[in-house]
């Protein structure tokens, strides 16, 4: 990392889980959690059309992405059940369950049998194993987001809250360093065992960052709340009476998301099919883009901290659109090196700025008391558009020669809807945590 985390500052509550200890586990845990993720997405684009469907079956991609899609599906059902659980019983507790449960989940897949052992169950257990990745996801960013804000001092919740999501980075860097060598093997052994490693590695990684999380107590502000028996008998009852404003307008800012997707997975698809970029070039591009963004997110966070959310996240969101159609005309170039500074422009100066303040940006929206299900539900139900995007996209032509060009507007119209539904949110970064919220 090119960041190193501060000791808390003024402000900070004299409680054993400190702001850096908290924004450590969050940048772990959800590295872990999107490690997870990310190499369902690698596999979807690189490896399932031909693993588990017909290999005569010209849909097959589009059926591979569609597969990717339906963890979307389970993240608002997730969302709604974990953000109850989150309010009601802490925020802690929730984040240890959807740790194993995307663990379990991912190693799972890993052992399915392909389309031709066992015909059309095949997708279908990819899929129910999908679904419960995504029931995992759905508690995970807005667990670790609600904890680390209410860790942080008032005048630095963006710069540690940024850190939940430099942690997807950092899980998105290493699914992608996992897969590069797989992709180098024969393809007897890459289509048989060797893309199931990925998956099964998955069960270290959250060993190691069950323990490091297992020992993180609940923020200052819900334990207070605890105390004074503040806590919501029915938080999303409670959200959408007093803040369905707020969760709408998250919904609308979280299809930025769209953005990581048409990124991480859809351009590599299009790379590959168009361009004939072959599939270790452009997750090199990933990595590369990636780490760039371990030091870029945390500056934004930072900035967000002096200047305001809006600002910051309303730049990523409008950059993110402009840079797009850039990055995927270098895929065509042919030049490498042009790819690379497309990738780290688009993705680690442009999107990383949204990508850090959001979690900040949307969890200031809503009271300790339903923060968890407000920032749960919203974003869930706003990613459901970057979960699709890739099926989407690809069913409008978009992996097809010229198809640079739908991607671009598509991705364009979800960045200006973000952008706009910033400018509808009050500023609340002068904000004292313990207002935030409040009418």
């Amino acid at each position: 990392m090119s960041q190193t985390l501060p000791s808390a500052g003024a402000g900070t509550a004299t409680h054993t889980g400190t702001p850096k200890k908290a924004a450590l586990a969050s940048f772990l845990g959800s590295a872990v959690e999107y490690y997870d993720f990310f190499i369902f997405g690698s596999a979807a684009a690189l490896i399932f059309p031909t693993v588990f469907f017909p290999s005569a079956d010209a849909n097959a991609a589009i059926m591979s992405f569609a597969t990717f899609g339906f963890a979307y599906i389970a993240r608002p059902v997730g969302a709604v059940i974990l953000g109850h659980f989150g309010d009601r019983v802490g925020r802690q507790k929730v984040l240890m369950f959807t740790l194993v449960l995307m663990g379990a989940s991912t190693f799972l897949i890993g052992c399915l049998p392909d389309f031709n052992t066992v015909g059309w169950w095949a997708p279908a257990l990819l899929v129910l194993a999908r679904l419960c990745q995504g029931l995992s996801a759905a508690g995970e960013q807005a667990g670790a987001s609600s904890m680390t804000l209410e860790h942080a001092p008032d005048n630095r919740r963006s710069f540690f809250t940024s850190w939940t999501l430099t942690g997807t980075q950092g899980g998105q860097i290493l699914a992608a360093l996992v897969f590069i060598p797989v992709l180098a093997l024969p393809d007897e052994i890459k289509y048989g065992i060797g893309w199931r490693i990925p998956f099964w590695l998955s069960a270290v990684v959250v060993v190691v960052a069950f323990f490091i999380r297992r020992t993180l107590h609940e923020p200052p502000a819900f334990a207070e709340a605890q105390k004074s028996a503040q806590i919501s008998k029915l938080p999303v009852a409670d959200l959408l009476k007093g803040h369905w404003r707020d969760v709408l307008r998250v919904i609308c800012c979280a299809f930025i998301a769209a953005v990581s997707t048409v990124f991480g997975t859809l351009a590599i698809s299009y790379a590959k099919t168009v361009a004939g970029v072959d599939g270790t070039t452009t997750l090199w591009l990933v990595v590369g883009a990636n780490l760039v963004a371990l030091g870029t997110q945390p500056l934004f966070g930072m900035l967000a901290d002096k200047i305001g959310r809006k600002p910051v996240y309303i730049y990523g969101a409008l950059a993110s659109a402009v840079l797009t159609p850039l990055f995927l005309l270098s895929l065509e170039s042919g030049s490498v090196p042009l790819m690379f500074l497309a990738a780290i422009g688009m993705f680690s100066c442009g999107y990383a700025a949204a990508n850090a303040v959001w979690p900040s940006f949307y969890a200031e929206m809503f009271s300790t008391r339903v923060r968890f299900s407000g920032l749960a539900i919203g974003t869930q139900l706003g990613f459901l558009m970057a979960g699709f995007a890739p099926a989407i996209v690809a069913a409008m032509g978009g992996i097809k020669p010229g198809g640079w060009v739908q991607i671009s507007i598509f991705t364009a119209v979800i960045c200006v809807i973000a952008a706009v539904s910033a400018m509808t949110a009050k500023e609340s970064y002068k904000t004292p945590t313990k207002e935030l919220g409040l009418k």
